[in-house]
């Protein structure tokens, strides 16, 4: 049966995902504010999480369809190293991994904004 999935593999379908923000979004006062220990040599990102593939939301965030302003304005690419690894979960388990990839590359030194 094609399309068909197991109360299992229905549960697992969430997923964090990781933008690359154009340095330009550092200017904001609001991304500075909330990344006082940032490494400006590490990048900047966006911690998101969706039931989507992570691909189609990418797409959905830059074509302004329940975007995040700063992907629709500075969102480059994915960056599936941080976060393919993680990948699917139950929602909870994706609400929460949101919060501490977030904090996890925060405390790393990337600028982050989006995770919650």
């Amino acid at each position: 049966m094609k399309g068909w999935q197991t109360f299992e593999e229905q549960k697992f379908h969430h997923s964090v995902y990781v933008v690359l923000l154009d340095d330009a979004v550092a200017k904001h006062p609001s991304i500075l504010r909330v990344n006082p220990t940032r490494d400006p040599l590490k990048p900047c990102v966006y911690v998101g999480l969706t039931g989507l593939p992570v691909d189609h939301r990418f797409e959905n965030h830059k074509n302004g369809y329940k975007s995040a302003w700063v992907v629709k304005k500075y969102g480059v690419r994915l960056m599936p190293e941080l976060y393919e690894h993680l990948n699917p979960m139950p929602f909870e388990a994706a609400a929460q991994m949101e919060i501490e990839l977030a904090e996890d590359l925060r405390a790393q030194g990337y600028t982050v904004t989006g995770g919650r």
